[in-house]
């Protein structure tokens, strides 16, 4: 879809300022330890501060996270002087930056398939919206967020190299970005796909291959590890009789033992991953080749799509992963459902933690996770409606 002609002017410099000033206010307002209270900073700093004794993630001890973030998170601590609040006020800060990125991609996107106006709408709501917030002063899901952006940015560009580069990158903090080939796939077709998951891989060697060079035992581990937890916060984790389970792995000194990265700590799964793969995959097959009325160049209702069909299909769900759903639902959906649905999901989460289970209300979980599973199938069939409806005509407004 192309923009309209006049557009108004460009006003994504008092979008930012807002979005960038709102956050720094609260660094100013708040004590760190007030602000990171919920979230996984402690933890993060509880790693980082292992480099006081010489160890490093990968090489000394195994991380249940790809390597850009554990390395980032050390040189992080080292600035701070070993500090907590430095340490919280730095990768604040950087997870700022990482949010900037997005929100820029955000509006210059919203700014192709709509106008600058619905563009302006589109980052005046995600500025709003509470949950990027929580999460930003959470854990530092928004460096993943901001490459699956990039990603989509770069697809609609028909840059290969850099859809590549940047799956390659996110998949280097989070693994989930991996999924953003089905999108490529399915918008440009297997050639793109391959090119462009050939160069995530060169991407994913460059950054592991001298990791398992040096440190073989303990990056093996630390690839294993997820596939490795027991189910967390799903209906397969109520079915495996894990309902208060959170995904947390062990100890911190846990970590020094490469054995206990490859240990499920609580029951194993009922039905294997392998079996529940089937007919997920043969869903996601069959929307995937359905023709669609849709602009064969949008990519962001495919990837909310593939998102949620991987949350529920996964045998674990981290609530922060939402964050990845914020700006591909304002970019897929009529803004109004957009803001429907996540603060739907938000509350649910929010409900789910901090409230029930900062206060040992475990008994209460099935209804949040069975709830939350619900609204993804809700918001995974809307999504299919909404690649075999036509779009709005530009200048419309969208919701």
């Amino acid at each position: 879809m192309q923009p309209t002609t006049n557009q108004p002017p460009d006003s994504l410099w008092l979008v930012l300022s807002l979005f960038i000033g709102f956050r720094l206010m609260m660094l100013m307002a708040w004590p760190a330890e007030a602000l990171t209270q919920y979230g996984d900073y402690q933890y993060y700093y509880n790693l980082a501060a292992l480099s006081e004794m010489g160890h490093l993630p990968f090489l000394d001890y195994w991380s249940e996270y790809p390597p850009i973030f554990p390395f980032l998170s050390v040189a992080i601590y080292q600035l701070s002087g070993g500090v907590f609040k430095n340490y919280a006020l730095l990768l604040s800060l950087t997870m700022i930056a990482f949010e900037t990125g997005s929100l820029v991609l955000l509006y210059r996107m919203a700014s192709e398939i709509r106008d600058r106006s619905q563009a302006t709408w589109v980052t005046g709501v995600y500025v709003a919206l509470f949950i990027p917030i929580f999460i930003w002063l959470a854990t530092f899901e928004a460096m993943t967020a901001f490459f699956v952006l990039l990603t989509l940015f770069a697809l609609r560009r028909s840059q290969s190299c850099l859809t590549g580069i940047a799956i390659g990158l996110g998949a280097m903090i989070k693994v989930l970005p991996i999924l953003l080939l089905a999108t490529v796939w399915r918008t440009r077709g297997w050639r793109a796909a391959l090119v462009s998951g050939l160069l995530a891989l060169l991407v994913c060697l460059v950054v592991l291959g001298p990791l398992l060079i040096l440190s073989p035992d303990y990056t093996l581990a630390s690839l294993q590890s997820q596939g490795s937890k027991s189910s967390w916060q799903t209906v397969w984790a109520l079915l495996d009789g894990n309902k208060a389970n959170t995904g947390i792995f062990g100890p911190v000194a846990d970590h020094f033992d490469p054995v206990k990265a490859r240990t499920q700590l609580y029951n194993p799964s009922r039905v294997p991953a392998w079996l529940t793969l089937i007919p997920f995959a043969l869903l996601g097959l069959f929307i995937f080749t359905r023709p669609v009325l849709r602009d064969a160049d949008d990519p962001f209702i495919f990837t909310a799509l593939t998102f949620t069909i991987f949350f529920l299909w996964a045998k674990g769900l981290s609530p922060q992963w939402q964050l990845f759903l914020v700006p591909l639902l304002l970019l897929s959906l009529p803004v109004q459902r957009a803001v429907l649905f996540l603060l739907v999901l938000g509350f649910i989460n929010l409900l789910e933690w901090p409230i029930l289970l900062s206060r040992g209300l475990t008994e209460l979980l099935p209804l949040t996770i069975v709830a939350r599973t619900i609204v993804l199938v809700l918001l995974g069939w809307e999504l299919c409606q909404q690649m075999t409806r036509l779009p709005e005509p530009t200048g419309v407004a969208n919701g």
